[in-house]
């Protein structure tokens, strides 16, 4: 299995490969991630890790009046997420590859990477400015079946996603046509749909791709079924997550 040891970014969302992701970084604890990654040359990856949150807080009260006014200053890589990193992380995370990383000129950054591979967390270090882990990679296995079923998953995303968006005629995207990729399509649907995170977080961790659209097809009618009675919410973009603060 392969293993290294990355920058780590723990959130409180799922991150899944062919994912984008959007940060704000303020933190200085992640804008010390950031500079470190950009001493990496311009013609390799700028990796880092991103898992998501178990028990804890994405931002620290190291920040003025985040995320309480009253709260005594946390200071240091763990800070807020008490004195066993590991156990309030999620195991199974991604990989991210920061195409982009933009610092204004207050020290925040922006910063637009991309979801790659699934990775185990091994062990974590919170004895530098910022979180690192030894991860390992995951193989994404096809799994029985997995072509029907996601011709199936695809089905069910268009009635759900038409019951989101008020039975009105849309399409998936705007306009593009979905990969018909198998395991594409099973992170894809992962991450445009409407789910807390546990939920997705047992999607990015399933065994297989089949296993994850038997999953989403489960959810996706279920889904469907309960939101017939309730109001229209906007559209998910298929391929970003919101903008995380930190």
């Amino acid at each position: 299995m392969t293993t290294a040891r990355l920058p780590l970014f723990p959130l409180n969302s799922v991150l899944f490969p062919g994912l984008v992701l959007p940060l704000n970084v303020f933190e200085e604890r992640y804008r010390a991630m950031m500079r470190e990654l950009l001493t990496t040359d311009d013609s390799e990856p700028r990796l880092f890790a991103v898992v998501a949150i178990r028990d804890g807080r994405e931002v620290a009260s190291t920040a003025p009046g985040l995320p309480d006014p009253t709260a005594p200053p946390e200071r240091g890589a763990a800070a807020g997420f008490g004195d066993d990193p590991m156990r309030v992380f999620h195991p199974v995370g991604c990989i991210a590859d920061a195409a982009t990383i933009r610092e204004r000129e207050d020290g925040t950054f922006e910063v637009l990477a991309t979801g790659t591979t699934r990775v185990r967390l091994v062990s974590v270090d919170a004895s530098g400015p910022f979180l690192t882990a030894e991860v390992e990679e995951l193989p994404e296995e096809t799994g029985e079946g997995a072509g029907a079923l996601a011709e199936g998953v695809l089905r069910a995303f268009r009635a759900y996603q038409k019951r989101l968006a008020g039975a009105r005629e849309r399409t998936l995207s705007t306009g593009a046509q979905l990969p018909d990729e198998p395991s594409v399509v099973s992170y894809l649907v992962a991450a445009a749909s409407v789910l807390d995170i546990p939920a997705k977080q047992r999607l990015l961790e399933a065994p297989d791709t089949a296993a994850r659209l038997r999953e989403e097809l489960k959810l996706l009618r279920a889904e469907t079924a309960m939101i017939r009675h309730l109001p229209s919410v906007p559209l998910v973009d298929l391929t970003q997550t919101p903008t995380n603060p930190n």
